[in-house]
């Protein structure tokens, strides 16, 4: 029976980690992180695939949580996509590291490894592993010197950037 529970468990928490070289950013302030992000670039996921004007919007929940609706559209469907989820820090409220959910008692990570600290206009998100990874910002335009940099920080990290999908927000 504690091999079972011990099976679950780990089934339950397995997809909550940080993937090798990569650190959440310290000093993190969710409340300065509320609001919309928009998508700039993105590995590819089925959950995501074909999608354009992709955002999501982070508010606080009563429970202290921070509530997650992720949207895009689907120009196969010509139909907007939406995904409500819920997160909450995995440690420390002032680390860049939560697990979030979309479906019921599954969590995966939601490591913010990169962020402008100061204005809070731009962050790179990754999930368990390197093969999950995000570039989000404030509009739904960036600046093509700072999406370099950032991609070159997630290249670094062995994110395999040649594969980004560049969102168009049109």
């Amino acid at each position: 029976m504690k091999k079972i529970l011990l099976v679950v468990l780990g089934l339950l928490t397995g997809c909550v980690k940080i993937p090798a070289n990569v650190q959440p950013v310290d000093g993190f302030n969710v409340n300065k992180y509320l609001g919309t992000w928009y998508e700039i670039a993105r590995l590819d996921h089925s959950f995501e695939r074909g999608l354009t004007q992709v955002s999501a919007e982070y508010s606080l929940q009563d429970d202290g949580g921070v509530r997650v609706v992720n949207r895009g559209y689907s120009e196969k469907k010509k139909a907007w996509k939406e995904a409500q989820g819920k997160a909450y820090f995995v440690g420390r409220p002032d680390q860049g590291y939560l697990k979030v959910s979309f479906f019921g008692p599954f969590y995966g990570s939601y490591v913010i490894f990169d962020l402008d600290h100061q204005n809070y206009q731009y962050s790179l998100v990754c999930g368990p592993n390197t093969s999950y990874l995000w570039l989000l910002a404030r509009s739904p335009q960036m600046d093509q010197e700072l999406r370099d940099i950032l991609i070159a920080k997630a290249a670094a990290l062995n994110f395999d950037t040649d594969k980004l999908i560049f969102v168009d927000h049109h």
